[in-house]
């Protein structure tokens, strides 16, 4: 190769290098925004279950729809290996939207020591998850529990009556994760 086309190269070569740094710096910014995007694009949509986790006044202007009811389904569940038991204390009730429902979970602390949780909440079907209103919920914090010790979770929900009509049933499930505090 003579210097010329040496120089070609060198200049092809780098032009090449900085493509591929302008390409992965353009997809590292991607992928960090990637989380806010989706937690925004889920509150926004009800997309994957997710509540907006925050109680609104709007639900003291909602006038109940006496003229239907809907099913709503507790569920529960322990994540990971933490030594937990956790319920609901009604496996379902009937409502009718715009009307608070309030109810209970159960949990229990089976180990030796202190430790603390903290509830995220989901809803399917994923459309219905925008017109459940958390009034007062367990998830709003982290959960301390002393060793052995057994509580009773509190839930104030309601159902805005502008949830769709095809929707009869509606599930209403927490996963309870150890919280260490590390966030």
């Amino acid at each position: 190769m003579t210097k010329k086309d040496n120089n070609i190269q060198d200049k092809k070569n780098r032009k090449t290098t900085k493509r591929l740094v302008i390409t992965a710096v353009i997809m590292f910014g991607f992928c960090f925004a990637l989380v806010p995007m989706y937690s925004i694009i889920c509150d926004a949509t009800g997309l994957n279950g997710k509540t907006d986790g925050k109680a609104k006044q709007e639900y003291l202007y909602y006038k109940p729809d006496l003229s239907r009811t809907v099913t709503v389904e507790f569920d529960s569940e322990v994540n990971g290996n933490i030594p937990y038991e956790f319920k609901p204390t009604k496996k379902k009730v009937k409502i009718h939207p715009g009307e608070r429902t309030s109810l209970q979970y159960y949990v229990k602390n089976l180990t030796n020591k202190d430790t603390a949780v903290q509830a995220r909440p989901s809803v399917t079907p994923g459309l219905a998850a925008k017109h459940v209103k958390k009034i007062e919920c367990f998830c709003f914090t982290r959960q301390e529990l002393k060793a052995k010790e057994e509580k009773y979770f509190p839930l104030t929900i309601v159902i805005n009556p502008a949830l769709p009509k095809k929707v009869n049933t509606l599930t209403l499930s927490y996963a309870l994760y150890e919280d260490n505090g590390d966030k």
